[in-house]
């Protein structure tokens, strides 16, 4: 069973020590990967899409760390995209899906068998085709077979440390159909807004002024309910939960303002709320010992985008106030940049850090995923 102990994240050398599979590294590796995906992806000759003109929908498939790249397209092209965007987590096609629409199948091992299943299928209907994942794999097979275009994928590690190298080839297809205007510079910009992230975020900063530190301390313990202020930012709450999970092996409730006001406000009144022992709001409490706390709370931690809709700027005002006047600890998180893709690049990165940290105080190794690794095994033998 693992324990909080904060000093662990005071030694850059013992950082490194106990994170052994290098997920550190692999997140820090997030701009690199924005420089690579945009290159593989120009040479795959995406522009071809364009040739038939725009979808009806664009359905990604994809699972775990390759399917958020489909979320993370819908959430660049926003909710003015005249195609609806989709993402589909399983075994299926809807049955709606035909020839008139883009299926883009992401595997990042390019083996995945729900990933594999969906792109069968939809060659079967004779929809459009783009596959982005590992080279030479069986995705990469049905692709041959089927004369659908491929952009191959240097894997950093994990499928969701490599999210911009699965994401990257989605925004330029889209960027290709007219659906988003992300040019190359901007992709460079956000690039060094990752590489900005990645310096604050670096291991040898102490705790105090790293905030991926700072953060994962405050929260570690708690029971954190992730709330994103736009569907950008719910995406990016999302993602969080998901790395807390796979990360720190660590349960996190995601939601998204407003309707997070409609049902999860209401376990600020329930069995873990006013329990929580971490107040980031008091620059104090940081020096607290956190090791002694025995009690564990509710943490409403909440990402902000810069544009939010004006009532959900008053609900999450709101929200705020309620959490702590009933005890509940809060952590806001504040989107940087102004384009939709660095906003949400700025939000992943430094949940990205926070859980890798928490990880570490927590005496988990960030990296592996063994109980994922056992049910597969389990499944093959049923």
């Amino acid at each position: 069973m693992s324990d909080l102990d904060p000093a662990r994240l005071d030694d850059a050398a013992a950082i490194e020590a106990a994170d052994q599979g290098g997920m550190l590294r692999q997140v820090a590796s997030s701009a690199a990967q924005i420089r690579e995906a945009a290159r593989l992806t120009a040479e795959a000759g995406l522009d071809a899409l364009a040739e038939e003109g725009r979808p009806r929908a664009i359905v990604v498939t994809g699972m775990g760390g390759s399917g958020i790249s489909g979320d993370v397209l819908a959430a660049v092209c926003g909710i003015g995209c005249p195609v609806p965007i989709t993402t589909v987590r399983g075994y299926r096609l809807p049955g709606w899906v035909g020839a008139a629409d883009l299926v883009i199948a992401v595997s990042c091992s390019g083996g995945t068998e729900e990933t594999l299943a969906v792109a069968a299928e939809a060659a079967r209907r004779g929809c459009r085709l783009l596959f982005v994942g590992g080279a030479d794999s069986p995705l990469s097979a049905i692709a041959a077979q089927n004369r659908a275009l491929y952009v191959p994928v240097n894997s950093v590690g994990q499928p969701r440390a490599t999210i911009w190298g699965l994401t990257v080839p989605l925004i330029m297809a889209a960027r290709a159909l007219g659906l988003t205007d992300v040019p190359d510079p901007l992709l460079e910009a956000t690039a060094a807004r990752l590489e900005d992230v990645a310096h604050r975020c670096r291991p040898d900063s102490e705790p105090f002024v790293n905030p991926a530190k700072r953060m994962a301390l405050d929260i570690a313990g708690d029971v954190p309910l992730v709330w994103g202020s736009s569907a950008l930012a719910g995406t990016a709450a999302y993602r969080f939960c998901c790395q807390l999970n796979e990360n720190a092996k660590y349960p996190g409730v995601y939601g998204e303002l407003p309707e997070a006001d409609h049902n999860q406000v209401m376990a600020f009144d329930g069995f873990f709320a006013g329990s929580g022992g971490s107040d980031p709001s008091d620059p104090e409490d940081f020096f607290r010992d956190r090791a002694e706390e025995s009690e564990h709370g509710l943490h409403l931690v909440v990402l902000r985008d810069t544009e939010e809709h004006e009532q959900i700027a008053k609900r999450r005002e709101v929200s705020v106030e309620l959490a702590r006047d009933r005890g509940v600890a809060v952590t806001e998180i504040e989107a940087e940049g102004e384009h939709p893709l660095e906003r949400i690049a700025t939000l992943i990165a430094l949940g990205d850090y926070v859980t890798v940290y928490m990880a570490i105080a927590l005496g988990v190794d960030p990296t592996p995923v063994a109980a994922i690794q056992e049910l597969k095994a389990r499944i093959v033998q049923r």
